[in-house]
């Protein structure tokens, strides 16, 4: 994993988590992903707060009760293979390594789950809460 990527990701997850009270009624949290640009191979990511979670139903991250809105990260996965799947294990890895060592993944972890995917796609659920 590219170093500086993380940090930079790890700060904008850090400034929100940091900046933004979560809704009390928030259950799960997801990392929505979009294509900004298929030729340049840009990506962004979007994270919402959930008032549902149903792990059979990828409808849940579609009930949002906070959103980064415009506030997104972007990335520029051109140095490495193009296509969608290169993104989405790379975004993923930013997102777990997150969840394992940044300063407030204790908010994501308080929740039910927590999961990543692109917002036209299937979702992959990265971190279950066990209580």
């Amino acid at each position: 994993m590219n170093i500086e990527i993380y940090q930079a990701f790890g700060q904008w997850l850090d400034d929100l988590l940091e900046n933004n009270e979560m809704p009390g009624e928030t259950k799960a949290f997801n990392f929505n992903l979009y294509e900004e640009s298929i030729e340049e191979s840009i990506y962004s990511i979007q994270l919402i707060a959930a008032c549902c979670f149903d792990e059979n139903d990828d409808e849940w991250a579609c009930s949002e009760v906070w959103s980064s809105e415009e506030n997104i990260f972007c990335v520029d996965t051109s140095d490495e293979e193009k296509g969608w799947q290169t993104a989405l294990e790379l975004i993923t890895s930013l997102v777990n390594e997150y969840l394992d060592r940044g300063k407030y993944s204790h908010i994501l972890k308080a929740s039910q789950a927590v999961g990543i995917g692109f917002v036209d796609g299937d979702l992959s659920i990265l971190y279950r809460n066990k209580e």
